[in-house]
């Protein structure tokens, strides 16, 4: 009977470890972004003489902090995800293929489920 494919115990901490960094970085992130849209909307209701290009760049600014807002915590939601892989020792394993997904890229992108190899299939 062959060995399940999977990093060892020790491997799984130290990608956790880097993990958790991220983790927190994002959540610093968010927690900025979050400010930065209560600022805005504060501001929109200080301003009430302003101009429509004013408004129109207030607008453009709180869309972009949206955006990027949302973008950064579907990232967390990613990477919450894959310590949960780290817990079940799934982690590291391609969806597709089942092989071990290189070290090289789990440092570089440690939510990804999917290898180089299998990322390229689609």
């Amino acid at each position: 009977m062959s060995k399940p494919v999977r990093y060892s115990d020790t491997e799984l901490a130290e990608f956790k470890e880097i993990i958790l960094k991220k983790i927190a970085d994002v959540e610093e992130d968010l927690q900025y972004l979050q400010d930065q849209l209560i600022d805005i909307n504060e501001s929109s209701l200080d301003s009430r003489r302003a101009d429509w290009v004013d408004d129109s760049s207030m607008n453009a600014d709180k869309d972009r902090l949206s955006n990027m807002f949302n973008r950064q915590r579907q990232f967390h939601e990613h990477l919450k995800s894959a310590l949960l892989r780290i817990g079940n020792k799934t982690y590291g394993v391609c969806s597709v293929t089942g092989k071990l997904i290189d070290k090289r890229r789990l440092k570089a992108v440690p939510h990804t489920t999917k290898s180089v190899e299998a990322k390229n299939m689609s």
